[in-house]
């Protein structure tokens, strides 16, 4: 059974990795999908391979015009939303004495401000039974060297979890994020670090990992599907933590 029929949900970030990922489960599990990004060719790229049931929306999760624009966007498409998954966002690291106020900023602005204005702009287009998943990171879970701002802004998605869940109550909207561990994507790509770099980087985490790999994006996705599905219809304010023991059996 389709456990998302004739739902309408919107993804941001929805062009690669996690929320493209979801994107695709969504849609197998009977839902159509707004996907948003920042480049109008990726979009229409990533709306042609999801298929009939996909649409998009050009809009910079750091950009608060485009944030503000994105209710009437979305009204051209659909009326309602029933889901909403902030995802969109990538990490970059620095030490303590490298940060820059630019880099600061950069990370506040599509983690924090991104997520919270996102949420309130549509809000108004959610209904009772609606739901909303929030995407932040085990990163805040345990001290992490070069990870400070990065930890921080998702430290505070992980709160508006719980804060949005208390005033999304009266609305009958339930509110739940998913924390990801390490997982297959472009993320590292997104960090400006050289493919030697990252790949450095990864041989060196994997050993660390319990189960001696990254997660898949896909096993991200379907916890967010199950969160956004009636199949959690009492879980409010939870965090779920998708990590395969990483941050609990080090």
């Amino acid at each position: 059974m389709q456990r998302l029929k004739n739902k309408v949900a919107l993804i941001t970030g929805g062009t690669s990795g996690i929320g493209l990922a979801t994107a695709k489960d969504f849609i197998s599990e009977g839902a159509k999908v707004i996907i948003t990004g920042r480049h109008e060719k990726t979009i229409n790229e990533t709306v042609e391979n999801l298929g009939p049931n996909a649409s998009g929306l050009v809009c910079d999760a750091a950009n608060i015009n485009d944030i503000l624009d994105l209710p009437q966007k979305v009204k051209t498409l659909s009326q309602e939303i029933d889901i909403l998954f902030c995802n969109a966002g990538y990490g970059k690291f620095a030490p303590i004495e490298a940060v820059t106020v630019q880099q600061f900023d950069e990370l506040f602005n599509v983690l924090v401000k991104g997520v919270f204005f996102t949420t309130q702009s549509l809000l108004p287009l959610m209904k009772e039974g609606s739901a909303i998943i929030l995407n932040t990171s085990v990163v805040t879970l345990y001290g992490s060297q070069y990870a400070s701002v990065y930890s921080a802004a998702k430290s505070a998605v992980a709160s508006f979890i719980k804060t949005f869940a208390a005033e999304c109550t009266s609305k009958g909207i339930r509110v739940n994020g998913v924390s990801p561990g390490y997982t297959e994507s472009n993320g590292f790509e997104k960090t400006g670090m050289s493919t030697e770099q990252i790949e450095g980087i990864k041989q060196s985490i994997i050993p660390t990992l319990p189960y001696n790999r990254f997660a898949k994006a896909t096993e991200i996705a379907r916890a967010v599907s199950f969160l956004a599905s009636d199949d959690a219809s009492y879980m409010h304010g939870v965090e779920l933590t998708i990590d395969g023991g990483y941050s609990t059996i080090r």
